[in-house]
């Protein structure tokens, strides 16, 4: 087993996929932000000062998974079909489970683009909600499903994904 993007010298390249067909490619990741009790709150209530956390957190998720190959130096640029945030209040956690879907048909698969975007959702949380509770953590980033391409799927948590 080799990492795919290191040359035969060791040099950092961009994988080349131009001999790969195009197919229908999908990516769902999940992350989560713990924080106080009161903080969700303030979040579900819409009384958050900065507006409302959900809804801009989800289109900074969608703007994150777009901007995937300028934030991470070996990402190919997509051509983007579908990009899907939610949010949903967990008050067991307490705080925000986050799933990010993305949907291309390409040479390559788009689990950075998931990655990306679930963690850009919370971070925007965290920046928006900072000022009442500093205490929150991000946690638990993951590729929960990957289909598509030569590799074919990917799902966590069963044999395919051990």
């Amino acid at each position: 087993m080799s990492l795919t993007h290191f040359d035969a010298a060791g040099q950092a390249h961009m994988v080349d996929v131009s001999d790969k067909a195009d197919t229908d490619r999908i990516a769902v990741a999940a992350a989560h932000i713990r924080m106080l009790p009161e903080t969700l709150a303030l979040i579900q209530d819409g009384t958050a000062k900065k507006g409302d956390v959900m809804g801009i957190a989800r289109l900074a998720g969608i703007m994150g998974a777009k901007k995937t190959a300028d934030l991470i130096p070996l990402c190919h640029p997509l051509p983007i079909t579908k990009v899907t945030v939610d949010l949903t209040p967990d008050p067991d956690l307490p705080g925000l489970r986050i799933e990010a879907m993305v949907k291309t048909t390409g040479k390559t698969g788009v689990e950075m683009e998931a990655l990306t975007a679930a963690s850009t959702a919370a971070l925007t949380v965290y920046d928006m909600c900072k000022a009442v509770d500093r205490g929150m953590e991000i946690g638990g980033l993951h590729v929960r499903l990957k289909d598509g391409g030569k590799s074919g799927r990917y799902e966590a948590g069963t044999d395919q994904g051990a």
